[in-house]
């Protein structure tokens, strides 16, 4: 019998329509755990890295790990596949219940392959799984999807995880949305989009097998009083939600404003901040089986966009459609979250590339008329509602910025290169690393380009002293504290997994102990603390070989020049900057850490076989 894990992994080809099962091998996912290591694992031995990833033989896969479904706080997956955006390895959480629908109907993961010769969706409800005419649904935003698709099928409480008309259109932030919440970054709406694939539809009976009942209840008795032992997690994460890092990075002098120009000298926290943006919630909502309930949902009552509600927006959000375009009116940053979900865009990416354009026009590298008329200029709100949907449309202008800034300042040229904000072609998160160099090196080293997440430097954002305190100016160190938090951020919170916010707010110090317990009294396949940092580094070097494949070198893993050649101009980070030289120390620091080829940066032979990965994945061919 198999405890914790579902046991399944479920493959459609839309090409084809074949639907089947295999049963999940231990053996494969213990390695790496599940979540998004089964996801990347699987991507690695089943695509080629060289795939077009508009392609159907490009894969998308939904995956979850063995925690969610039993555990609370885990109701989370990752949505994997080679991104449309950058060409590295796309990986995309989100959360709600969609997760533990997916388990409860009996897969630890869900395989797509091939193309749909029409707008198709997929009704997954345990064994019986069929692949149905989406064509009256094509064109729907992702709310009306939801709705229409659970009374079509006559299932008001399955889960829909679905595309907007932005990944329809295949532009290249496209996200997937399920519930209010969306797997975000890298594009995979688009991936989805390519395939005719409008929605995947969950309804499930069974629920998650424990092998040691006592162990496992004692466990989570443990979790739940260091949860509430946080002087941070209920006080005030559960109020406020992540809007409080806006105080936060406003304090350090570290968020980014107007395309990166202005940090330090416009942070509106009076408006945007935490506290604000409580004025505006009226309840609040959480994942499946989470205490915490982080979710704030939010309405505009009076004003130009009344009637505009969101669970939201997040503090990456208020950054992206707040902060960097150069807005500090809260109601137009709800707005135009709620239109993003409802597109089915990417904030972060969305906010970035307006911004990116903004700047362009101030500084008459675009003419107004080459924006479609638009007044795109820093705080003017309207025009980044406007612009909204025109990107999710690719409408005007909207068609060129749908690329993405990397591929967008390609196509503009005039010098416009230097102010697209991205690594590896994945816009800038909310951070301004100059002030906050780990986190720099993780933006330059995440195997998915700037990802906050893929690394979160806790201990430079909010003073964490886990593993150790740090100087969040310094360089020395850096390295190896980025090697830290990759592995271990990806094992506890992408691979079995557990909220990010949960270990950034609360679980931090305890996380890779109380993960081992669980894990341990969960699936009866003992683990302790240290496998599951190494299971972490395995994933972390799966994906680095997935993407040498792809043709990224160390050569890639770099900063904007605006980030090592310009300082902050102003506030509490101000003169700071990552220059190359500084980058090419952590990197040399990073790459020794990890037991990678300085020159290529990808793992040495030696690393392989400590890691008991196969050596033939080295090979480039």
């Amino acid at each position: 019998m198999v405890y914790g894990y579902a046991g399944k992994i479920l493959y459609v080809n839309l090409s084809t329509g074949q639907i089947y099962s295999k049963d999940l091998d231990l053996d494969y996912v213990y390695p790496v755990i599940g979540g998004v290591g089964l996801g990347i694992r699987l991507l690695l031995d089943e695509v080629d890295p060289k795939v077009d990833p508009l392609s159907p033989d490009n894969k998308l896969i939904f995956s979850v790990g063995p925690l969610v479904g039993a555990v609370p706080c885990t109701s989370r997956m990752a949505v994997i596949s080679k991104s449309p955006l950058t060409g590295a390895v796309g990986a995309a959480f989100s959360g709600g219940y969609f997760p533990a629908e997916l388990k409860f109907a009996g897969y630890d993961a869900l395989v797509i392959s091939g193309r749909a010769d029409k707008p198709s969706y997929i009704w997954i409800k345990d064994d019986d799984v069929i692949i149905g005419d989406a064509s009256d649904l094509w064109g729907l935003t992702t709310t009306d999807t939801q709705v229409i698709l659970k009374e079509k099928l006559n299932q008001p409480d399955a889960k829909v995880a679905c595309i907007g008309p932005a990944g329809e259109r295949l532009v290249r932030y496209a996200c997937i949305v399920n519930e209010r919440r969306a797997a975000g970054r890298k594009g995979l709406g688009a991936v989805m989009g390519s395939k005719n694939l409008k929605a995947i539809v969950v309804k499930g009976s069974r629920r998650v097998k424990v092998a040691d009942d006592e162990k496992f209840r004692q466990a989570i008795k443990r979790m739940h009083e260091l949860m509430r032992e946080s002087p941070v997690l209920y006080p005030s994460f559960s109020r406020m939600g992540t809007p409080m890092t806006v105080e936060v990075t406003a304090e350090l002098g570290i968020l980014p404003a107007k395309n990166w120009s202005a940090t330090g000298l416009f942070a509106p926290v009076e408006t945007l901040g935490g506290e604000a943006q409580t004025h505006y919630t009226i309840t609040r909502m959480g994942c499946y089986m989470c205490p915490v309930r982080c979710g704030q949902i939010k309405v505009v009552k009076s004003g130009p966009f009344a009637g505009f509600m969101t669970e939201g927006p997040e503090f990456e959000t208020t950054y992206s459609l707040g902060t960097i375009v150069g807005v500090n009116y809260l109601p137009a940053v709800i707005a135009a979250d709620r239109l993003c979900d409802e597109y089915g865009l990417d904030t972060i990416s969305t906010g970035v590339n307006i911004a990116f354009a903004m700047e362009l026009v101030e500084k008459g590298i675009l003419s107004v008329d080459e924006v479609d008329g638009l007044d795109l200029r820093f705080g003017n709100y309207d025009a980044v509602i406007k612009m909204i949907r025109k990107i999710a449309f690719r409408e005007g202008f909207g068609n060129i910025l749908a690329e993405g800034v990397k591929r967008s300042s390609e196509i503009i040229g005039r010098g416009s290169e230097r102010y697209a904000l991205h690594i590896k072609g994945l816009e800038l998160p909310g951070y301004d690393v100059r002030g906050a160099k780990a986190h720099g090196l993780s933006y330059a080293t995440a195997y998915s380009g700037a990802d906050h997440n893929r690394g979160y430097a806790i201990q430079e954002i909010f003073n964490v002293p886990v593993p150790y305190k740090v100087d969040r100016l310094a360089i020395e160190g850096k390295g190896i504290l980025c090697k830290w938090n990759q592995d271990v951020r990806t094992a506890v919170c992408d691979c079995m997994p557990l909220c990010v916010f949960v270990f950034d707010m609360g679980l931090a110090a305890y996380a890779l102990e109380i993960m081992a317990r669980i894990y341990s009294a969960l699936t009866g396949l003992e683990i302790n603390p240290d496998e599951i940092q190494k299971a972490g580094e395995r994933v972390n070097n799966i994906a680095r070989i997935f993407n040498f494949k792809a043709g990224f070198t160390r050569a890639d893993d770099t900063l904007p020049a605006r980030l090592m050649e310009e300082e902050i101009p102003g506030g509490p980070s101000k003169g700071q900057l990552i220059t190359k030289e500084d980058l090419d120390k952590m990197l040399d620091e990073y790459y020794e850490a990890r037991g990678w080829d300085k020159e290529k940066g990808i793992p040495t032979k030696e690393k392989m076989l400590e890691l008991g990965l196969p050596l033939e994945w080295l090979s480039d061919g």
